[in-house]
């Protein structure tokens, strides 16, 4: 069965290295990554990275996606640029499409009210209470935390944050998931026999 894309935001500021574990991985694991951008014209990361987005962000649509990915940017807390994109995810998540935001990304959400009735995590608590957002009872200290479809994680916690879409899509579950993310979070030698037996056997 052809998987859905998975949609990327790109945005100028835009974290590289917040969402390369997922995408990696679920590349290969036969998923299309498909960015989207503001419009289509080139973005550039925090890292100088330059991306010309393979779409816009009003083309998606949940019904043609498995995933929006929201990664952080300076962009999220400097004005409204970015709120298209905290729309959009909410747009994803009526449809029952799940989103994962890390970093800025979940200010933005916060900004938006979809972090007040469901538990979340982000860098701190009070990064979030700076937004005025109605959720922070239901803030999680955790490296990453999925509620109802949406997955959030601080910037330091990439590897989480990947192991989570892994695990809400079905790409590894059980001892692999585990092994995976013992490989890549703990440097564990012994979780990458795991993961190379699972690939054979696949």
């Amino acid at each position: 069965m052809s998987r859905k894309p998975v949609h990327l935001a790109v945005y100028d500021t835009y974290a590289d290295w917040e969402t390369g574990h997922a995408t990696a991985y679920l590349a290969r694991a036969g998923y299309e990554i498909r960015t989207a951008g503001p419009s289509r014209e080139p973005v550039t990361s925090i890292g100088g990275l330059r991306v010309q987005p393979a779409c816009a962000l009003d083309d998606v649509r949940p019904s043609e996606s498995s995933l929006l990915i929201l990664p952080g940017a300076d962009l999220w807390d400097a004005g409204d640029d970015l709120a298209p994109f905290a729309r959009k995810a909410r747009e994803f998540l009526d449809a029952g499409v799940p989103v994962a935001a890390i970093c800025g990304a979940t200010a933005g959400l916060a900004r938006e009210g979809l972090l007040d009735d469901r538990e979340h995590t982000s860098a701190v608590s009070f990064y979030l209470a700076a937004t005025g957002y109605g959720g922070g009872e239901r803030y999680v200290d955790a490296d990453a935390v999925t509620d109802r479809g949406l997955i959030t994680a601080g910037p330091t916690e990439p590897v989480a944050f990947a192991r989570e879409i892994f695990r809400l899509l079905g790409v590894y579950d059980g001892e692999v998931l585990d092994a995976w993310y013992r490989l890549f979070h703990d440097s564990d030698a012994e979780a990458y026999a795991v993961l190379e037996k699972a690939q054979a056997s696949g």
